[in-house]
């Protein structure tokens, strides 16, 4: 599952030119193909994903004050924008600054795309940052797979203020319905450069094939155990 830190910055209403696809944009259409294998994951996967949502909600009500879920502007295939949902992980009211000004470095720079928490993030409530290594934060974005907004593969979502500091040639990605897992989540992720996620993404749009997408979901699973080791092991560092 796609993983990311998550951004608290308020975003402005939607409106109905949002979901209109950008001009700047080349345009693609989402095979039916894809379409068919994501309802069909969802509908065999449901009779396990309902017990694990109402638990992950209970918890959350129980550690931290405030809303269970978390709710934020994102662009998608096309251009298009979409309310994007998560588990929420962070304090209510957190302050984003930092993030948007950690996320502006990365896109300039060439250095790895490491998360902005991963050496413990005081915002980040009891037992969240288990729920973001593992990606069950992510697990209400299946919510907007089923409206057909995103995809179980596909380029990570991003945000208003990350689109406008796009290059031109960087929003060939938007030719791609946006994923919980991706290409570039199973290439290195957090150790790659922005400009290499970029190119994979790239590659995915341009590349896609049903096969791709199951070897994709297939490699997701080791990476999430690698990601909750990696978690653990700061953790064990400071005992």
């Amino acid at each position: 599952m796609q993983r990311e830190v998550a951004s608290f910055e308020t975003m402005p209403s939607l409106s109905r030119r949002d979901f209109s696809p950008r001009s700047d944009i080349p345009v693609a259409k989402v095979p039916l193909m894809k379409r068919v294998l994501d309802i069909s994951c969802l509908l065999l996967a449901l009779p396990t994903l309902l017990p694990l949502f109402a638990g992950i909600a209970l918890l959350i009500k129980i550690v931290s004050p405030g809303p269970v879920f978390f709710t934020q502007d994102r662009i998608g295939f096309m251009g298009r924008r979409f309310r994007i949902l998560k588990f929420r992980t962070m304090k209510a009211n957190a302050e984003t600054q930092t993030h948007q000004s950690h996320l502006k470095d990365l896109i300039n720079s060439e250095k790895p795309m490491t998360k902005l928490d991963s050496k413990g993030d005081p915002r980040v409530i009891k037992f969240g940052a288990i729920l973001r290594s593992s990606g069950l934060d992510e697990l209400p974005q299946l919510i907007n797979v089923f409206r057909g907004e995103m995809s179980l593969v596909g380029p990570r979502p991003c945000t208003q203020p990350e689109y406008e500091q796009f290059q031109p040639w960087h929003k060939q990605r938007f030719r791609a319905l946006p994923g919980l897992t991706g290409l570039w989540q199973v290439s290195g992720k957090n150790k790659t450069t922005f400009s290499e996620m970029i190119n994979l993404d790239i590659r995915y749009a341009n590349e896609w094939s049903l096969w791709l997408d199951i070897k994709i979901m297939f490699l997701t699973f080791p990476v999430l155990l690698g990601q909750i080791k990696e978690q653990k092991q700061p953790q064990q560092t400071k005992r």
